[in-house]
């Protein structure tokens, strides 16, 4: 397939999604404090638009939220008709071997043309600088929501944090909460496993500065806000990757108080530093397992330059009980990053993590068995791989198993397992909003071998067959159902 027609900027995005019927534009002057989450929490559990809030309370800017909130406008912000179609473009490159002969190097060109073209271009102007606030700003300018009753307070929720390892000066862009504590300062809350948080623990260690330059990007393109949540190695730089799955590269530029890049389409940037050993109290916050995560200490964000295009539009998201908008998102990459999972474990057939399990509580995996205890030679490899080591319950099952069908897999599953026999505890490291760990950031991790049970693997009984029909007699009866005038289902 041909690579996607990108996006230029977010509005570009947003004029996308009205044409095809998949945003609600309100007039109504609605309160970013609750009312606004509501709204959102509705519109996403009815399968409902995109909502584009034209004159929010309290504030002249326009709010943006839902917008990648199903899986058709996860399709649209990624140009393709189908997720598993990016998958397709990742496993193309993944297969490229050195060409043998003229011919064959003449078919890569294509490929290494549009890996070239993915590379971030550097701009001396842009649109983020249509407005310089260098003094006289405030966050409250902006309209940033109060989600839940037990939040702390306001939270940025949709941000881009930029920062640079201090050895290498190698780019990271995460997405990391930012509770607004004044018109001025906000917390950081990257968490410890975080890149974001290893450059601060980095610089800190060298003690040769006393503060850590960071330059926060609000409302981009679709592809290079969605790039920020993506799960990659830390020496894959996220535009870098935003640009292969556009099609075309990321345009940055420099910010005013720093050398960090920032994406040129942003709607607002908010430029700052954090003073190292500086922490302050964040949270509670109602988050996507849908409990609040608890009070404790972050680095603090003082913003000390903001820029943003004429009359910019502020996009944002909630998280909470679900499905939410991160639930489509967290699906697109599972989808997407399936083949770089299978080049560690081509024995992989597919994966599954279901909107109930948060990402990472529960995990499927149907694979091809080849021998006794392959599925906890797959489970333990799962515990290795980058972000998958929070996976804290990994069921494996067969390649016959439809794993994006969870009754199936339950049903399955719950048939094949001697609990005792087939269920085996891990300790590791912990997602920090696991409130039910024994520690922060460490507990207990479970796997269950729900495959079939060889003697191999000490099962002495006959194993029994699946009950199905023949499929001469489906035939027939499918004849005589239209016939009798019933319908199938």
């Amino acid at each position: 397939m041909g690579v996607p027609m990108p996006f230029d900027d977010l509005r570009d995005f947003i004029r996308a999604l009205d044409k095809q019927g998949e945003l609600k534009r309100i007039s109504l002057a609605v309160d970013p404090h609750l009312e606004i989450t509501e709204f959102a929490d509705r519109a996403v559990k009815q399968a409902g638009p995109a909502l584009l809030f034209e004159k929010p309370k309290g504030s002249t800017v326009p709010l943006a939220i839902n917008l990648f909130a199903s899986m058709r406008r996860m399709e649209i912000a990624l140009g393709v008709n189908h997720v598993d179609q990016v998958a397709e473009r990742i496993s193309g490159f993944l297969e490229m071997q050195k060409p043998e002969g003229l011919v064959e190097k003449l078919k890569l060109l294509p490929k290494l043309g549009e890996l070239n073209a993915a590379f971030p271009k550097t701009v001396s102007s842009a649109v983020c600088k249509e407005v310089i606030r260098r003094t006289d700003f405030a966050l409250d300018y902006f309209p940033i929501l109060h989600c839940w009753p037990g939040d702390a307070g306001r939270f940025i929720t949709l941000p881009m944090v930029f920062s640079h390892d201090p050895k290498t000066g190698k780019r990271n862009c995460g997405m990391y909460r930012m509770q607004v504590f004044d018109g001025q300062t906000t917390g950081m809350h990257w968490q410890k496993h975080k890149q974001g948080a290893d450059h601060y623990r980095r610089l800190a260690a060298e003690g040769k500065e006393t503060r850590m330059a960071v330059a926060v990007s609000i409302g981009a393109d679709p592809i290079t806000m969605f790039s920020a949540v993506l799960p990659l190695p830390p020496n894959i730089d996220e535009m870098l990757f935003a640009g292969f799955l556009r099609g075309k590269p990321v345009e940055m530029v420099k910010c005013e108080t720093s050398d960090i890049l920032v994406p040129a389409n942003s709607e607002i940037v908010l430029e700052g530093y954090l003073n190292l050993g500086e922490l302050r109290r964040e949270g509670p916050f109602g988050d996507h397992t849908g409990f609040y995560s608890l009070d404790d200490d972050y680095p603090v964000f003082h913003v000390e330059c903001i820029t943003h295009r004429k009359n910019p539009v502020y996009a944002t998201t909630i998280v909470g009980p679900p499905p939410m908008e991160d639930f489509y998102m967290g699906k697109a990459i599972e989808r997407i990053f399936l083949p770089l999972m299978r080049m560690q474990l081509p024995e992989v057939r597919d994966i599954c993590m279901p909107a109930e399990g948060i990402f990472h509580n529960l995990v499927l995996i149907s694979i091809r068995k080849s021998y006794p205890g392959h599925a906890r030679k797959v489970m333990h490899a799962i515990w290795g791989l980058g972000q998958a080591m929070f996976s804290k319950c990994i069921v494996v099952v067969d390649e016959d198993v439809d794993v994006q069908n969870v009754a199936e897999v339950t049903w399955k599953a719950l048939n094949n397992i001697d609990p005792q026999r087939d269920v085996e505890f891990s300790l590791g490291p912990i997602d920090s909003l696991d409130h039910s760990s024994r520690l922060p950031n460490f507990g207990s991790k479970m796997g269950v071998d729900a495959t079939t049970k060889w003697p191999s693997e000490g099962f002495q009984r006959r194993w029994p067959n699946v009950i199905q029909m023949s499929s001469e007699v489906v035939q027939r009866v499918d004849e005589l159902w239209k016939r009798a005038g019933l319908s199938r289902k």
